[in-house]
């Protein structure tokens, strides 16, 4: 049985796509496609596909070509699968970008599930076993916070854009210096760029409101200071 992951943005040509089978009661996924926004949801769905007795799940993971944090949220799942049922889970063969995600993410790139070897090395039950796990869920803190912002940044770059293009008709700015006066517009009316753009759009329109005062000041003092220099 097959399962597929949603597209995360348009235009993406291939989902996450997890084949499997059976070995007695071994599981063997392959997962092929991106590691992105719902793969988590897919495995997730795949793993409760299998049948009753199921004693060990393992990944092979070469035929992901692509991953973001999302793939971190992947393996947790993963991880939190083996762990409810007290079963071996492992995720191997990684390459390419992927592989240096893991990298970047300080987890093993043979398999990022496996804990520390005995030699440096710390059980699962020892006290440095739990650093390296509050560590790798600090670093996937942050890193689901960098993608969220992305994320916002993409939703909101249409009213910036739409900004950039007012200021450029009405005052003969350059994209460049329009996106610079819009940013420090911002930061002098301690406003969110997406705000001071939206503001400035809908005060272009025929029967737009215009911005609020502090946004007006802020946007009038950074076209000063461009028109000085």
């Amino acid at each position: 049985m097959t399962s597929a992951a949603s597209l995360p943005l348009p235009g993406r040509p291939n989902p996450l796509v997890i084949d499997g089978r059976m070995d007695a009661d071994r599981a063997l996924l392959t997962p092929r496609g991106e590691l992105v926004r719902g793969s988590a949801r897919t495995l997730a769905e795949k793993l409760a596909q299998l049948p009753v007795g199921t004693a060990r799940v393992d990944l092979d993971m070469s035929g992901v070509y692509f991953m973001d944090t999302a793939g971190l949220e992947f393996l947790e799942v993963l991880r939190d699968h083996g762990r409810r049922r007290s079963m071996p889970v492992t995720a191997t063969r990684w390459n390419g970008q992927p592989r240096r995600i893991l990298e970047l993410a300080g987890l093993d790139t043979g398999d990022p599930l496996r804990l520390p070897a005995p030699d440096g090395t710390a059980s699962p039950e020892s006290p440095a076993s739990s650093a390296v796990a509050l560590e790798r869920e600090e670093r996937l803190h942050l890193l689901r916070e960098e993608v969220e912002q992305l994320r916002q940044a993409i939703a909101t770059r249409p009213v910036i854009d739409q900004a950039r293009g007012v200021l450029m008709a009405t005052y003969g700015c350059t994209s460049d210096e329009a996106w610079h006066i819009l940013r420090e517009a911002s930061q002098l009316s301690n406003t969110k760029l997406h705000a001071v753009a939206e503001a400035l759009t809908v005060s272009a329109q025929a029967t737009g409101a215009p911005p609020p005062e502090e946004v007006r000041t802020a946007l009038s003092r950074a076209l000063a200071r461009r028109s000085s220099r």
